[in-house]
């Protein structure tokens, strides 16, 4: 009976057609008009996973196929799958579509190469070697100006349980799949219907609006599809305006700006006409993005991210106070260091997400080859500080440590590196704002989070009072070199655990093993540094690049079940959140890294104490953890949709309630006690 609705469907759909156009006998070719190819992103899907396959699809020259709301004319595609037992699939998520007019009918098509994706659900009872057959009937019509055809393509691909593992090449197709995909603008849009008229009010920042601006509505028949669509702002606003056709419930749709989607739920409310002006408002947004930005920043500072880092810092600001130094080029170095790091990482991020990669802030500490890199500096930062060798050793390591404006640019430099990833306070809010403003805006905004972790440095460089509170330097630095040489080891251990986690056993071995091949290098050359030897480092140097080069052939481990802290927590998905919620349950949702020393210390301090353990069991409040050590795309969207860039993030879902509860990055026993104990 569908099947014959379909294509009853799909002959009237073409006699419109017809009938707005004048005939032309054309032959139609031999079909099929719109090539499908069925592609998963990983075949060995893990046990309770989701896998996400693609419709990869490629239409003729001068045929098009249809969006989910397909316009005046046309239909979507219909799916129907057959799957293994405890398997579902989600529904299709489309990309973007295009506009195409044909005798004053508006259509939504896709007329270029275009993916759609579905997400399948393995049942946590599968086991690895299982087969999952998954066969598909897609049905779908496709048109040309003049004519419309029903086709059909019978699909189908094996799956294999395994460890998740997605080939290289295979991720970053999807990835630039997904990067078509509208994002979740996760904001409260309102709509009014008056006269005839419909007026829509997104919250979009208006400097963000780059290129022309259109509402593609999913909500079936509530906007006249073919009616001229005017944009205006209203604050931070913008308005969009057009002729409406019903006066809906809900509103759902697609934000289409400068080349980019987001996804729109408006409620019935009241909107004013649009009050057009310049960018005023939307300077006003970015400025406050960017003071967040500096505010985040300098309590950055106080925050365990820059813990790898405090001993340069210290020493730093220990021979800032030699009055033959130069404290304010001295700061003004260090300062450039820290805002070039920052805005580079920034430039690198937004570029990557240009690329169809969803990727966050800290996204650089994602690779083990990052992290074994930092093992490899951060313990030749703690043998120097320790005295192994000289500071007038050459290489990057030592003038990191060394007097010198160059020195306190790269200690600057190393501090944006390593105290970036985590959010705190302010940050989260900047960040977030950062990912849709256009690039200069983005890039101001990672500025300002530079030059707030640069600050107390700057002030000390231009505020001879601080400086003077400032002990004078002595022979006490020595010892406290070695002193700050302890909190630099500490970070190895903590690089070296991280490395383990991303690269598992034989990963870490292999680091440490490069490690100790490199603290031999440097102690070798500073054996020879010491006797006053002539090309001290020239024997060590061999060792040292081989030390660099363990850096290109490390690997990520494969995927292995996560490691539940808390009793009864739970590996986060969406589908899992959705159940929970279905059932009325609270949920307390978190996401973590293993590189984010904030998260770290907000786990062990909070989360995993006796106290809130008890708490959330009496509450019977259900713990999802989501793991992003690895920067699984699928949870970097879902932290998107909540307005940050990268962790840690935390969500407190209460029975009933629509949206969750964003909580505070630094967490308290108290906070989350409350919380479980108020249902």
């Amino acid at each position: 009976m569908r099947d014959l609705c379909f294509r009853l469907m799909s002959l009237l759909a073409t006699f419109a057609a017809l009938l707005c156009t004048p005939a032309a006998a054309q032959p139609l070719g031999e079909g099929p008009h719109v090539r499908i190819e069925l592609i998963a992103e990983t075949e060995h899907p893990a046990p309770g996973s989701e896998v996400t396959l693609a419709f990869a699809s490629t239409p003729e020259p001068g045929w098009h196929a249809y969006w989910q709301n397909p316009g005046d004319a046309g239909l979507p595609a219909r799916a129907a799958w057959t799957l293994p037992a405890g398997m579902s699939a989600g529904p299709l998520r489309y990309p973007v579509p295009q506009r195409l007019v044909i005798g004053g009918l508006m259509n939504f098509v896709f007329e270029k190469p275009f993916a759609q994706l579905v997400e399948l659900r393995v049942p946590a009872s599968a086991t690895p070697g299982q087969a999952l057959p998954v066969r598909v009937r897609l049905d779908y019509l496709v048109c040309t100006d003049k004519i419309c055809v029903p086709e059909r393509a019978e699909l189908a691909t094996q799956l294999t349980v395994g460890d998740g593992s997605v080939p290289a090449d295979r991720r970053a197709r999807f990835d630039a799949w997904r990067a078509a995909l509208p994002k979740p603008l996760n904001v409260d849009a309102r709509f009014q219907v008056e006269n005839g008229r419909v007026r829509i009010a997104i919250p979009f920042p208006a400097d963000a609006l780059t290129g022309e601006a259109w509402f593609f509505p999913a909500t079936r028949d509530a906007i006249d599809y073919a009616a001229p669509q005017t944009l205006g702002r209203d604050g931070d606003r913008i308005v969009i305006e057009t002729g409406a056709k019903g006066a809906p419930a809900l509103l759902e749709g697609v934000l289409a700006v400068g080349g980019r989607g987001f996804e729109v739920r408006a409620q019935p409310g009241t909107v004013p006409p649009a009050r057009n002006g310049g960018g005023g408002p939307g300077l006003a947004a970015a400025l406050l993005a960017f003071g967040a930005a500096v505010l985040g920043g300098l309590v950055l500072n106080v925050m365990p991210c820059v813990f790898p880092i405090l001993s340069l810092k210290a020493l730093s600001l220990a021979k800032a106070n030699d009055s033959a130094a130069s404290p304010r080029v001295e700061a003004l170095a260090y300062t450039a260091g820290v805002v070039l790091v920052c805005l580079a990482l920034g430039a690198g991020m937004l570029a990557l997400r240009t690329g169809g990669m969803a990727v966050g802030w800290g996204f650089q500490l994602t690779s083990p080859r990052v992290i074994l890199l930092l093992l490899l500096l951060v313990s030749a930062i703690a043998l120097n500080l320790a005295g192994l060798f000289e500071i007038n050793a050459p290489g990057f390591v030592n003038r990191a440590a060394a007097k010198g404006h160059g020195g306190a640019f790269a200690t600057g430099a190393l501090a944006a590196f390593v105290a970036t990833p985590c959010a705190g306070p302010f940050m989260a809010s900047a960040m977030g704002a950062a990912l849709i403003l256009p690039w200069f805006a983005a890039l101001a905004v990672f500025a300002g989070l530079g030059l707030g972790i640069a600050l107390p440095f700057l002030l000390l460089g231009f505020v001879p009072a601080l400086r003077r509170r400032l002990p004078r330097p002595g022979a006490w630095m020595a010892t406290l070199r070695r002193i700050l040489s302890v909190p630099m080891f500490l970070t190895a251990l903590a690089l070296a655990w991280v490395l383990g986690r991303q690269a598992g056993v034989d990963g870490m071995a292999f680091g440490l093993g490069a490690t100790l091949l490199a603290a031999f290098g440097l102690w070798w050359g500073g054996r020879r540094q010491a006797r006053g030897l002539s090309r001290a480092w020239l024997p060590a140097l061999p060792l040292l690049l081989l030390a660099l080069a363990a850096a290109v052939v490390i690997r990520p481990a494969p995927a292995t079940a996560e490691r539940a802290a808390v009793a009864g927590a739970e590996r986060f998905s969406e589908t899992r959140l959705a159940q929970l919620r279905a059932e009325g349950r609270p949920v307390f949702a978190y996401f973590t890294a293993d590189w984010c020393l904030t998260c770290k210390v907000n786990e062990k301090a909070v989360i995993e104490t006796a106290p809130v353990a008890q708490a959330l069991a009496e509450g019977k409040v259900a713990v999802l953890v989501g793991d992003w050590t690895d920067g699984n795309p699928e949870l970097g969207r879902f932290i998107e949709r909540h307005n940050r860039a990268g962790v840690p993030l935390y969500l407190w879902y209460k029975p009933g309630a629509a949206e969750p509860e964003v909580l505070p990055q630094i967490l308290s026993q108290a906070l989350l006690t409350d919380l479980a104990r108020s249902r």
